[in-house]
């Protein structure tokens, strides 16, 4: 194991003047002391190497039944890739200092979910969804070292985070320590430690789930097929790696639908319905999720690989093509800092919109697939469309969305128009195109009768969404201050993929930089974003992410709130 040293209490200083207050004057002495130095430095790089353990598979610790599986093999360099970037360096005067971390080897793994409804008021609850996880770490310390890591580090994160007052039994068990930490509201965590290795987590049984595996009483996950060829995936340079099983993608699909019931609508039916059919829909279209993690320059690239069942990738990536060549003309009508944006580039959207919901009918019960079909037509009235096949029949390849808030009502889709009377018609009546139109910036411009849509004509190229944003995206194109002037743009520009998403990302950092580093009282204005590029494989959907923090630092983000 390898022993630690504390840089705050030994510290070496190399300037001239301490070494010649040190070294005696002669030249046989200098000899002598250099010598000296120069056994002793190499005696203790022996010692260290002879006390330190290779690193191990943490699949070994893990339960073969897992649902959830995320591994860091150096989580010293994670906690540093996530400090090294502007975002970051504007937020915080200094970042923590992780070379003490280096090597240490963590695994996460979920072994089952609970839902518990927390009481508002008399007529609003919130529904919680807690994880049961364990947290396996192999720190390669010496096991008292480990220890103190896990009761006054560990332990006063705990505390933090439960708000003061927390206590801490300590017990013998097994051949290590078993510690509990209640605090005053009655939750607990535990951990055990035993060697150079932790496992902490929420739930007893789970913890006591994993020792088994770690003596050897049950299956590890080098048994599971699934997992064994989707590591395969990984490199060298990834600093995490995450992967959820068919079984987690069940128990995920009910959390996902129960979300998004409340989420979309207060209306008891429209949530019943959501919550039914969505979590059946995932069920039966997505088989597996692979995720890796990797530092590129200044920030961090995540990879989802999202497996599907083959009939239905096979339609996928058949019907949603992207072209070869994409204008982005369209950028040039969206303000320079809009919430979102998103490019869809496909060869023919009406097939590729038709194709999904097929596939989302057929893959609910038949009573649930017709109504899909049914409203499918409507789903685009956010922008005012009411026919959405007969919309995305008269456009062409390049589809533009934009958000200019966080709650998306304001809103505006670009399209470039092929069939004119068709795209007049999918509009439907709540603008009269018989009407005179308005001029505004060289544009013809139709507004609904309430005063809340309006469809902008600029040459070949339709704006379409409320009337405050679409007056905005005309001003936009006439003062040359637009999206495509952002440095972002550059990299959003070059993406091939079949639908492309910037966004503003102002919430990740705050809580992160108080949890990796220290807050600047007065912190730099800064803008961070991410791009998301999302393609269609024959194995099912492959998303790619570019962003400060990535995946991982939304994950650490939530830890600390």
């Amino acid at each position: 194991m390898k022993p630690q040293i504390n840089t705050d209490e030994h510290r070496f200083y190399l300037d001239d003047k301490n070494i010649e207050n040190k070294i005696p004057k002669s030249s046989f002495s200098k000899k002598i002391f250099f010598l000296s130095a120069f056994i002793c430095v190499h005696l203790w790089l022996i010692f260290l190497t002879s006390c330190s353990s290779p690193p191990i598979d943490m699949r070994t610790l893990a339960p073969v039944d897992s649902l959830i599986y995320i591994e860091t093999n150096d989580l010293g360099r994670t906690l540093e890739s996530l400090t090294e970037n502007n975002t970051f360096r504007g937020l915080a005067q200094t970042a923590t200092d992780f070379s003490p971390l280096r090597d240490v080897q963590v695994a996460i793994v979920v072994t089952g979910f609970e839902a518990s409804e927390k009481q508002l008021t008399d007529e609003n609850s919130v529904l919680n969804f807690k994880p049961r996880f364990v947290a396996i770490a192999d720190t390669h310390f010496w096991e008292s070292q480990t220890k103190t890591l896990t009761e006054e580090t560990l332990g006063s994160f705990i505390n933090r985070t439960y708000g003061g007052e927390v206590d801490l039994e300590v017990s013998a068990k097994y051949d290590g320590a078993w510690y509990e930490w209640t605090s005053v509201d009655g939750r607990s965590v535990y951990a055990y430690v035993e060697g150079s290795q932790i496992f902490f987590g929420n739930d007893e049984t789970a913890i006591e789930k994993c020792l088994t595996v770690k003596r050897g009483e049950a299956e590890n996950l080098l048994k599971s097929e699934n997992l064994t060829k989707a590591i395969s995936v990984k490199t060298e340079k990834d600093i995490a790696f995450g992967y959820i099983a068919p079984e987690g993608i069940a128990q995920i699909a009910n959390i996902i639908g129960v979300s998004t019931a409340i989420e979309t609508t207060e209306e008891e039916g429209g949530r019943s319905f959501i919550a039914g059919v969505l979590p059946e829909i995932l069920r039966n279209t997505t088989q597996e999720i692979t995720w890796t993690s990797q530092k590129i320059e200044n920030a961090i690239e995540d990879k989802l690989y999202i497996t599907m069942k083959p009939e239905v990738s096979s339609v996928l990536v058949e019907s949603i093509k992207p072209t070869a060549e994409i204008s982005n003309n369209f950028a040039e009508f969206i303000s320079p800092e809009p919430s979102s944006v998103t490019l869809y580039n496909v060869q023919n959207p009406q097939v590729a919109w038709r194709s999904l919901i097929v596939l989302t009918s057929k893959n609910a019960d038949e009573l649930s697939g017709n109504i899909i079909l049914q409203f499918s037509e409507s789903l685009l009235e956010d922008y005012g469309i009411k026919q959405a096949e007969e919309f995305l029949s008269a456009v062409g390849s390049e589809i533009l969305t934009a958000q200019f808030d966080d709650e998306g009502e304001r809103s505006v889709a670009v399209v470039k128009i092929k069939d004119l009377e068709k795209l007049k018609k999918a509009i439907g009546g709540e603008i009269n195109f018989g009407a005179q139109p308005e001029k505004l910036n060289d544009a013809e411009v139709w507004k609904s009768a309430d005063e809340t849509l309006a469809a902008a004509f600029v040459g070949d190229v339709l704006i379409l969404g409320d009337i405050e944003s679409v007056e905005v995206c005309l001003q936009a194109k006439k003062d040359g201050q637009n999206f495509a002037k952002k440095p972002a743009f550059q990299r959003f520009s070059k993406s091939k993929a079949a639908a492309t998403t910037y966004g503003e990302d102002l919430e990740t950092g705050g809580n992160l930089v108080e949890l990796l580093g220290i807050p600047k009282q007065q912190p730099d204005e800064i803008s961070p974003n991410f791009i998301t590029e999302t393609t269609f494989t024959k194995k099912g959907v492959e998303r790619r992410t570019i962003s400060d923090f990535g995946i991982l630092g939304s994950i650490l983000e939530q830890v600390e709130e």
